[in-house]
């Protein structure tokens, strides 16, 4: 196999392993809130949207260790490690208890720092600036792919619910955390570079294991990582990117926990308000999948580079809020188990409520290829680093979005997403322009990134 296959392969096997873990934990954040809110008659008082403040909330603070816990483990490894916290976050639900919740939360939390550090180094070392828009395109369609798997299965499984039983939980979270547990298993086939180097690491191919010497340099590479993150968060780029990457922690909290919740909560929908939580899920994974498809194949032969993919990821959001505006119930996102009678400004519409998860799931996808994309491109010598920064502002700002979606109605959410995505727009505009300006200053094709 030559090299360039090699890589393929490998970011084909990433893609893979993270669709079958986000195909249970994905599905498992979607439908959440509604199991729990069956639960909460029980010695069970857990929330769903306090769990998911307090995941995104560890998660946002561990990303500042997580480049050196990849230095030290490698990427592979600290997959697996964490592809198994989040199998044991799902079991949770199996058996619930409010301590073992809130337990599982904050370790999964961790665990998702290193997993996606882990991930943009994998990214980044098996793509160079010719092939990382189309990588980023192959990874985030394979990754997207899970909301349409799991959430099938909710849509036929909970057809004409309007409470979900026990043992509907019970299957369905056995279930889940068997797929969560392959897709872990999976990042054992990734093969490794020989001339990949973990955050920090300036060779380590003669190191023997277990000598003190290889610890130290480990430990080097660790607390070098740590000190690239810093300096790293400070610089003009990053602090641009920040913009962005807050709007995608926000509109993430909304299509992947929130707006479910709401769909579920609209008692005009009937006998099918559960089941259409599913069918929310799918249409979601189609836009993604459509959209990393799409932009991945066109990346190559994309002259104007990446702000029209992003100018029409916020079109479609804007699009999905002003519809989803006037088709929801503004008490949906707080409603009672009961679910709520109110009507918008028109008549609830499962049809609009389902294209409305489509746009959801296709603006997201513009956002976040691109998001992957130039950061591996203008940081492709400093990849954990850079996207464990990503992670950190993206996290901090979805446990905030958590937090107050127990507050909120849901007019002030959608207009809290409008105002920031409108300046992280901008925002990314500006940092393309000048990776542009660069790229050709260097005598590079700009059509090539």
């Amino acid at each position: 196999m030559s090299p360039e296959s090699k890589k393929l392969f490998n970011i084909i096997i990433l893609g893979v392993s993270f669709m079958f873990i986000f195909t249970a934990f994905q599905t498992c954040g979607n439908i959440a809130q509604t199991v729990i809110t069956n639960l909460n008659s029980t010695d069970f008082h857990g929330s769903g949207y306090t769990s998911m403040s307090i995941i995104y909330g560890v998660f946002s603070a561990s990303n500042l260790i997580s480049p050196s816990v990849v230095a030290i483990l490698g990427p592979q490894l600290s997959m697996v490690v964490s592809g198994i916290f989040y199998s044991l976050y799902i079991a949770v639900f199996i058996q619930p208890a409010t301590w073992a919740f809130y337990t599982a939360s904050v370790f999964i939390g961790i665990a998702a720092a290193v997993l996606w550090t882990a991930q943009g180094n994998c990214l980044t070392v098996n793509s160079d600036e010719n092939t990382i828009g189309r990588n980023s395109g192959v990874f985030w369609a394979l990754l997207q792919s899970s909301l349409f798997f799991g959430n099938l299965y909710i849509y036929f499984a909970w057809q004409g619910k309007t409470r979900i039983s026990e043992s509907d939980r019970r299957t369905v979270f056995i279930a889940l955390t068997v797929i969560s547990l392959v897709g872990t298993v999976l990042f054992f086939l990734i093969r490794k570079q020989e001339d990949t180097k973990t955050p920090g690491e300036e060779g380590s191919a003669n190191e023997i294991p277990g000598d003190s010497s290889s610890a130290q340099n480990k430990m080097t590479r660790a607390v070098a990582a740590f000190k690239k993150s810093i300096k790293l968060s400070f610089t003009k780029e990053i602090l641009l990117l920040s913009v962005t990457t807050a709007y995608t922690g926000l509109e993430l909290t909304f299509f992947s926990g929130v707006y479910g919740t709401c769909i579920g909560a609209v008692n005009r929908f009937g006998s099918e308000e559960k089941s259409l939580i599913g069918l929310s899920g799918i249409f979601i994974g189609v836009g993604e999948i459509l959209g990393g498809g799409i932009f991945g194949l066109l990346s190559k032969n994309n002259r104007f580079g990446r702000n029209p993919v992003v100018m029409l990821g916020i079109v479609v959001h804007f699009i999905a809020f002003y519809l989803i505006f006037f088709n929801m119930p503004n008490d949906a996102p707080i409603a009672p188990m009961e679910g709520t009678d109110d009507v918008a400004y028109m008549i609830p519409s499962k049809e609009v409520a389902i294209f409305c998860s489509f746009l959801l799931g296709l603006g997201d996808s513009c956002f976040n290829t691109q998001l992957l994309s130039i950061l591996g491109f203008l940081y492709s010598e400093d990849s954990a680093p850079a996207f464990a920064i990503f992670k950190f502002v993206q996290s901090i700002c979805a446990a905030v979005a958590y937090f107050y979606s127990n507050y909120f109605l849901l007019q002030w959410q959608l207009l809290i997403m409008v105002v920031v995505g409108f300046f992280g727009t901008i925002t990314f505009f500006t940092v393309e322009w000048e990776a542009a300006a660069a790229l050709v200053a260097r005598g590079s094709d700009y059509s090539s990134i």
